[in-house]
């Protein structure tokens, strides 16, 4: 792609600055939309994740269920060491028999409300064979979503010595999960994007597990902003999305919350306690919502000025139009509307060396991109470079090829167009 030009005048407020920091080791605020991050602390370093490891079980659990590999009635088994597990009451479990049934999706939502442990290895087993092959996909879809800063060792965010000597092979017997706070929140931005139902389980406060006959467990959210279980921590919006506690890992917190339909992703690790962890995820939400907004900045059909026209070498047209077939918008703090330009980028590829489209081609050809540029005191992040907003550029016409008599014509008027202009060289220099 060849830049070509920035457009548009930049004017240069002055920059709000956020006025708070966080009693976290490690936290991110994140647009969902757009993948831009809005507040950052210590987001590369790689910390133990505790149970928001179970994102990436959810992940993998709610993919399988897309592609038609388990169905959410669904009978699973209960291995012996998923029972034994089960029982485990300083972990969070529901107690799972093995002369009872229980469906996918019963189990499924013991992950995603309760955080449930030997549930979430009973899911592992059903669609991987064993937590070993389970962990080992965790890893490759890792790889694929470019999480970069991450290890998986087993399904549930537990340290290996909680698992009773059953932890995954190839891991350590005292291994735990790690990811960075940039890595936690792109894979909850995978998440939410890729799989939205996964909201409308993690956002139930509570519900009952049925464990055997006449035996039914009240299953309490562990994420206390949701409303009616801290009310202290109810917080408008929120849906999701994923609390976890270790020892190492101390109080974390993955959070999701919409507004006015803009909606945020925060991370916070390293918290002291249960109520810190909601409490700095207040202040990285509010953050959001009271500083920034999401803007329209270009609508669709802008002509970038000075390129209006682009040169067409052999159609029947010498130029054709073009334009943006999409509106470029993005996520903006307040204030900020006029730090922003625009820059059109033309697809070399497409043009000949003398810069021009060649005929023939339909109306719709994309010739290149056009995309936002934050031209502020800092740098725009993204959770992924490939999230800075553009759009297509196209020709607003077909141009069809010229044929042969049009073509002699235009190289005879060429022709004799040199002449002249030679002509005129020679005579104006007699005269200078």
């Amino acid at each position: 792609m060849l830049t070509i030009v920035l457009l548009a005048t930049v004017i240069q407020p002055g920059k709000i600055n956020a006025a708070f920091d966080l009693e976290a080791e490690s936290a991110i605020l994140v647009d969902a939309k757009t993948g831009k991050i809005l507040f950052q602390k210590n987001i590369d370093a790689i910390l133990p994740t505790a149970s928001m490891t179970k994102m990436m079980s959810e992940y993998l659990i709610l993919e399988a269920i897309n592609e038609g590999k388990i169905f959410w009635d669904q009978e699973v088994p209960i291995s012996d060491f998923v029972r034994t597990l089960s029982l485990h009451t300083a972990l969070s479990n529901v107690p799972l028999r093995q002369d009872a049934t229980y469906t996918v999706e019963q189990l499924y939502q013991s992950v995603a409300i309760y955080s449930a442990n030997a549930s979430t290895i009973a899911l592992a087993e059903l669609i991987a064979g064993s937590e070993t092959q389970f962990v080992k996909m965790m890893n490759d879809k890792a790889a694929e979503l470019g999480l970069e800063d991450y290890e998986f060792v087993n399904t549930t965010g537990l340290n290996n010595s909680d698992l009773q000597g059953n932890h995954p092979d190839g891991t350590g017997e005292n291994a735990e999960n790690m990811m960075s706070a940039r890595a936690t929140a792109k894979l909850a931005f995978h998440l939410i994007n890729d799989y939205p139902e996964v909201l409308e389980t993690a956002s139930i406060p509570t519900m009952d597990f049925i464990a055997g006959p006449e035996e039914r467990i009240e299953m309490r959210n562990w994420n206390w902003m949701l409303s009616g279980i801290e009310p202290q921590h109810d917080y408008e919006g929120i849906d999701g999305l994923k609390t976890g506690y270790t020892s190492a890992a101390g109080n974390a917190f993955t959070g999701t919350a919409e507004r006015n339909g803009m909606r945020f992703i925060s991370v916070v690790m390293r918290t002291n306690t249960r109520d810190d962890r909601f409490n700095e995820t207040k202040k990285l939400l509010d953050h959001g919502f009271n500083n920034f907004t999401h803007v329209e900045l270009v609508e669709a059909g802008f002509i970038p000025e000075g390129f209006e026209q682009i040169p067409v070498v052999a159609g029947k047209e010498r130029e054709v139009g073009i334009s943006s077939i999409e509106a470029l918008s993005t996520v903006v703090r307040s204030g900020e509307d006029e730090l922003y330009s625009t820059e059109l980028s033309l697809n070399e590829s497409q043009l000949n060396e003398d810069g021009e489209l060649e005929a023939p081609f339909e109306a719709g050809t994309q010739v290149g991109t056009l995309a936002l540029v934050y031209n502020g005191d800092e740098d725009e992040e993204f959770l992924y470079a490939s999230q800075r907003a553009e759009v297509p550029v196209v020709t607003d016409v077909a141009v069809e090829k010229a044929g042969w008599f049009a073509m002699a014509m235009r190289a005879v008027g060429g022709f004799f167009s040199g002449i002249w202009n030679g002509v005129a060289e020679m005579v104006k220099g007699w005269f200078s």
